[in-house]
């Protein structure tokens, strides 16, 4: 997964499905969440782009998304918001909001 600013966010968010992880380093479920998030976008890799937006780095992105609560987990497709979760979510929570759009 990689970490994007606004600009790269923006150029990526109508592509397809995109899973949008907003984050920050300080975050305890962030970190919990993160590795789940590795598997899933190796699991996924040519079907979903995941990306991770840090919070305290890209504010006004994050308040364009109504982030209020981390990690805020976001799936996209072709620019709008389809699922969205707040909180530390286990695997099959995260693989059932993708499956639910692929």
């Amino acid at each position: 997964m990689r970490i994007v600013n606004k600009e790269e966010f923006e150029s990526i968010k109508n592509n397809g499905i995109v899973f949008v992880d907003f984050y920050a380093d300080w975050c305890g479920p962030c970190k919990m969440v993160a590795p789940v998030l590795e598997e899933l976008s190796m699991e996924y890799e040519g079907q979903i782009n995941f990306v991770k937006v840090n919070v305290d780095q890209e504010g006004e992105l994050a308040g364009e998304y109504g982030v209020m609560s981390i990690p805020n987990l976001v799936l996209m497709k072709d620019g709008k918001i389809v699922k969205q979760a707040v909180g530390y979510q286990p695997k099959p929570a995260i693989k059932a909001m993708i499956d639910a759009v692929l």
